[in-house]
């Protein structure tokens, strides 16, 4: 790429999007185009045609997308398929009809089979069911590693597609019904903090920036307590102290691996600047030669449980409460570990650990 080449970033408002429009940027380039929502809705076939025939963007990173955690895939599945499947084919296809040079498809880890070998390899594709949580999503995220293949395939085009593991950084989704496992766990803890502190400014800050609900630091003291109360977030008062108590989903025994949100973007960079479809192929042993698990895992290959997690999440933020797993809720998959050799492979590794990327992420949402 060149630092003057047309880059359009769907979803560049997002986690994903904003963090590699920071990182492109920073790398000098100076040509980056976005719309939101409601500049270009990506379900439109019509509209994204139109906005690739005007546009003419050289680079494409597809980082928009339908996500959530464990309780939003579980509820809106049908939503999470079929949004997904509109904005990857339209893009896509916009792409190859517009003779984009080079598109880069940004999926999730779990598209892997439910009992994958840990750590999962890129080969490990299916070959067996999925966790039925986020079926929906994962379907529709193969779908759009095997459009990329396929039309890289028949029409020579050079789309690539990365599988990245659990996020979280700079704009993460704080809200407390749709957010990951991370983000939701640093709100709680922070609003856990701030209650075990009777500090009702910090409570009402929180929730004038982020509603739950409709219910925001306009609310009475009733309101409040009434809706973090259903999210899990109680006090506790004794006449020795006043400590609250934070609710978590399942029984805290899942491992999960986490990377920073701005080292994804830096990877995600690294290829567009330096890897084409070929070289991200596998040839298998077969006398047959067939193009599979062209996609390429970005991660850490370092896994800690929710448990984990969650008491270094509670030591960071300064939580002095009690952390409450409701083993009726469920877990997940029980490991998600990506094997990241093939991105080592070809020349890129990751800096920040967990415990340091927490710190950041904590100091981030207090700023914003």
């Amino acid at each position: 790429m060149k630092k003057t080449s047309k880059i359009y970033i769907a979803g560049h408002r997002g986690l994903v999007g904003s963090a590699l429009w920071k990182n492109l940027q920073s790398k000098g380039y100076t040509n980056l185009i976005g719309r939101t929502l409601d500049e270009l809705d990506l379900m439109d076939t019509n509209a994204v045609n139109s906005f690739f025939e005007t546009e003419k963007p050289e680079y494409v990173i597809l980082a928009a997308a339908k996500v959530g955690g464990i309780v939003a895939n579980s509820t809106y599945r049908g939503q999470f398929i079929y949004e997904n499947l509109m904005i990857q084919n339209n893009v896509i296809h916009a792409a190859y009809l517009n003779k984009v040079t080079k598109l880069l498809f940004l999926g999730s880890t779990c598209i892997y089979p439910r009992d994958a070998p840990q750590p999962m390899p890129e080969d490990c594709l299916l070959t067996g069911p999925l966790e039925y949580t986020n079926e929906p999503y994962a379907i529709a995220k193969i779908a759009g590693i095997k459009l990329c293949e396929s039309y890289n395939l028949q029409y020579g085009t050079n789309f690539i597609s990365v599988m990245p593991t659990n996020l979280y950084g700079p704009n993460d989704n704080f809200d407390l019904e749709k957010s990951h496992v991370l983000p939701a766990m640093v709100r709680k803890m922070h609003l856990g903090k701030c209650l075990e502190e009777n500090n009702w400014d910090a409570i009402r800050e929180d929730l004038n920036k982020r509603p739950i609900e409709g219910i925001s630091g306009e609310n009475t003291n009733d309101e409040i307590q009434s809706i973090l109360l259903k999210y899990g977030i109680r006090i506790n008062s004794s006449e020795f102290a006043q400590l609250a108590s934070v609710e978590l989903w399942g029984t805290g025994a899942p491992f999960r691996e986490f990377l920073w949100s701005e080292e994804m973007a830096d990877a995600c960079v690294f290829l567009m600047e330096n890897v084409d479809f070929q070289d991200a192929i596998r040839e298998n042993s077969s006398s047959i030669r067939e193009i599979r698990n062209s996609h390429i895992n970005i991660g850490t290959g370092i896994e800690i449980t929710i448990r984990d997690l969650a008491n270094l999440i509670k030591q960071k933020i300064g939580f002095k409460g009690e952390l409450v797993f409701n083993t009726s809720k469920p877990d997940g998959t029980m490991r998600k570990l990506t094997d990241p050799s093939k991105l080592h492979s070809l020349g890129w590794h990751h800096k920040i650990e967990i415990d340091e990327g927490i710190e950041k992420i904590y100091t981030w949402y207090i700023a914003n």
